[in-house]
């Protein structure tokens, strides 16, 4: 009984790996379809949300049927809490991937995008990809000091979210107000999915250390 506990608590960790690839896939195509003015893979990237929202429930599921048949303490307790935690938090990158997704449908056939923003979206692409797939990672090896690299590595997300307001608020931006709230909420997205993942860093963290990590102000993850 004890062993198919334990078989169980490492297949949910690998089912939270697999989501983590999937959210990194999702992300990654729906910057394709911002920048490309693609409506197919952006209709592919809205559709398969779906399916992550579907893995965090059954995730949810598996950990509530843990808690109540295995009544766990202390680390197994903080092993099946902190998955449903971070099942919640991947289901939100994809969520925000969805959002990008949307938005370049919405434009279409236009771009969403001007030109002279596209290389810090494109930036912006890459550096969500790369989190996400150091998180999954993370997740897998339960490496705290790859983990709390992730703080070091969002520097660049915030740095990219920095230089497209700065783009906006030049008073040679122009192309209006309508393209300039695409551009602020496409911003946001990608600054929110970065943050999402050093949420996941920082629950590993606390799985392996069972101290949270106050020596970095933590950001509230509230919202998608």
């Amino acid at each position: 009984m004890r062993e198919s506990y334990f078989e169980e608590l490492e297949d949910i960790r690998g089912c939270l790996v697999e989501m983590a690839n999937s959210v990194g896939s999702q992300m990654s195509t729906a910057t394709t379809a911002l920048l490309d003015a693609d409506v197919a893979l952006a209709d592919l990237v809205i559709a398969g949300d779906e399916q992550i929202d579907a893995t965090r429930e059954s995730i949810d599921q598996r950990c509530f049927t843990l808690l109540a048949r295995q009544q766990p303490v202390a680390t197994d307790l903080r092993t099946i809490v902190v998955a449903t935690r971070i099942a919640s938090d991947l289901e939100r990158m994809g969520d925000l991937a969805e959002h990008i997704a949307k938005v370049a449908r919405m434009r279409f056939p236009e771009h969403a995008v001007p030109q002279e923003v596209r290389p810090a979206f494109l930036e912006a692409g890459h550096v969500a990809e790369m989190l996400v797939a150091k998180a999954g990672t993370v997740i897998a090896t339960r490496n705290v000091e790859a983990a709390r690299e992730l703080e070091t590595d969002d520097d660049a997300m915030d740095r990219i979210h920095r230089g497209l307001f700065r783009e906006l608020l030049s008073d040679s931006w122009p192309y209006g107000v309508e393209t300039a709230i695409d551009v602020t909420l496409l911003g946001r997205y990608y600054e929110r999915f970065a943050d999402h993942a050093v949420s996941v860093a920082r629950r590993v963290v606390y799985l392996v250390t069972g101290e949270r990590d106050n020596t970095v102000a933590v950001r509230a993850i509230q919202q998608p």
